[in-house]
């Protein structure tokens, strides 16, 4: 698909508003109960980046973006301030902050994941687009090192092994990450008297599958 893969800032994506969705079809029944049904398997986020506009020097930085990635026509990467890393936002990046799989022997490539887990239910988010150099990677609690005991594949979250781990043992991984996203409009508007009135552009931004 059509991606960048390249951030958008980050200085503007820090006051932005947004977070997950979920699509749920809902029917209500003659007696009043309900069925819900969802096609969708993962949630998708969306962002408002006008709102991290603070100067007129932004809103050119906002634009110029914007015309690189030709509107609508190309992804890129946006830092998500409230989830970006394997981790809770006050700890340190680990390399047994989440599992994501266990060994047996034979595969020597696993996806990189982030587990939501409230009480005994948990969901399980791919990660596709780790943040260069943050990775790391551990085996049955055994760190190890990047380049010589494994690779990541950046643009697709992918971890490659130089040996397969072994049949049973945990695979853990830490992390920060980007959201593959676009913008979900193909037309920006601004206006320097409403901005200097203190009304800012409204940029949705929509999370893309990859």
């Amino acid at each position: 698909m059509n991606f960048h893969e390249v951030r958008f800032p980050a200085t503007l994506s820090f006051g932005s508003v947004g977070g997950p969705e979920r699509k749920t079809d809902v029917v209500t029944l003659a007696n009043g109960f309900e069925e819900r049904n969802t096609p969708w398997a993962h949630s998708r986020r969306r962002y408002d980046a006008g709102v991290g506009m603070r100067s007129l020097d932004d809103v050119e930085v906002l634009i110029a973006f914007f015309e690189a990635r030709r509107g609508q026509l190309y992804g890129f990467r946006w830092k998500d301030w409230s989830d970006f890393k394997s981790a809770r936002p006050s700890a340190e990046v680990d390399f047994e902050d989440q599992i994501i799989g266990h060994g047996d022997g034979v595969t020597k490539t696993r996806s990189l994941s982030k587990t939501y887990e409230s009480g005994s239910h948990t969901y399980q988010r791919p990660i596709s687009k780790p943040v260069e150099g943050t990775v790391r990677v551990g085996i049955q609690g055994d760190p190890l090192q990047e380049t010589i005991d494994f690779d990541v594949d950046y643009a697709s979250g992918i971890v490659t092994f130089a040996h397969p781990p072994a049949q049973g043992v945990a695979i853990t991984a830490g992390f920060e990450f980007d959201v593959p996203v676009r913008f979900d409009a193909d037309r920006i508007h601004t206006s320097v008297a409403s901005f200097q009135a203190g009304d800012v552009p409204n940029v949705p931004i929509v999370e893309v599958r990859v």
